[in-house]
């Protein structure tokens, strides 16, 4: 995890940015699987404040820089999901998109963690874009180009809670969700999520309880899993050491996100959030710990 040496970009026009919000799923059941080999998922999905940031604006000829404390772990080729998503919308809107465009990453978030970072880095840029080159795209057009780059892409799109069904592409807004000061905590290891699916003990398991069978959001979460948690944990020993400093800082609720390894942890209000990530970050330096709040 370190900072890479990067010269300072030169923008041909006033930038735009874009948050790229942390993805967490808050309960993620796996409840089957297609006969190509996708896995079909429901999932309770909040963003937080907390996230990468993606500016873009015109520029003599494309580039791809970035910075920030997980600089050095981002790859700066085509496998690289901001760039297929510039081209993926430069593909679909060929002229509208003439203007080269310079793009730059400030990345805050580990990767392959399980809260989404490179398909909401992608989404921002695609959103970001949109509105540089002033592409009339509704949200519902713009999901349908971003799927195939990746299943996530949906719902970073979106951006606000939501049950995700299918293999991420079904989603239903949630209404009303309350916003959950929250600690983020990654034992400093990538999980590779191909890893965890083949590690799943079951691939057909219940679906969601709805949300208004609970009184409270912890007491739903309370009825709900998260379905790789287990096979992540047996890749990766850590994830249980990490749920464990979250309870023992006061966390109401603590579990995996996605696929790991990153953790959340619910608290009773945003200085308590605040106090435990200082503590968990203290006594665990060589760990990502940061508190936000969720996006309403």
């Amino acid at each position: 995890m370190r900072k890479t040496d990067i010269q300072p970009v030169t923008f041909n026009s006033v930038p735009l940015a874009e948050l790229a919000p942390a993805k967490i799923n808050l309960a993620l059941h796996v409840t089957g699987r297609r006969a190509d080999g996708y896995h079909l998922l429901e999932s309770l999905v909040v963003f937080a404040e907390l996230g990468d940031r993606i500016t873009v604006a015109a520029a003599a000829q494309d580039s791809f820089v970035v910075d920030g404390p997980f600089a050095g772990d981002v790859p700066r080729d085509g496998a690289n999901l901001v760039l297929k998503a510039r081209d993926a919308l430069r593909a679909a809107f060929p002229e509208n998109a003439v203007q080269p465009v310079a793009i730059a990453l400030e990345k805050n978030l580990p990767i392959a963690s399980g809260i989404g970072g490179g398909s909401s880095d992608a989404a921002a840029t695609l959103r970001a874009l949109a509105r540089l080159w002033r592409i009339a795209c509704d949200k519902t057009a713009l999901a349908r180009l971003a799927l195939p780059l990746g299943a996530d892409l949906p719902m970073c799109l979106a951006g606000h809670p939501l049950i995700a069904r299918g293999i991420g592409e079904e989603l239903d807004p949630v209404r009303h969700f309350p916003a959950l000061p929250m600690v983020l905590v990654n034992p400093g290891v990538a999980v590779e999520t191909p890893r965890v699916f083949r590690a799943l003990a079951s691939r057909d398991n219940p679906v969601l309880a709805p949300l208004d069978s609970a009184d409270t959001v912890l007491d739903w979460l309370a009825t709900s899993r998260n379905d790789l948690e287990p096979a992540a944990m047996s890749l990766e020993p850590s994830i249980a050491a990490v749920q464990a400093a979250l309870r023992r800082s006061g966390a109401s609720f603590a579990r995996m996100s996605g696929s790991g390894a990153t953790c959340f942890g619910i608290f009773g209000s945003a200085a308590a959030a605040a106090r435990a990530a200082a503590a968990i970050s203290a006594e665990h330096p060589g760990w990502f710990s940061a508190a936000t709040m969720t996006r309403t």
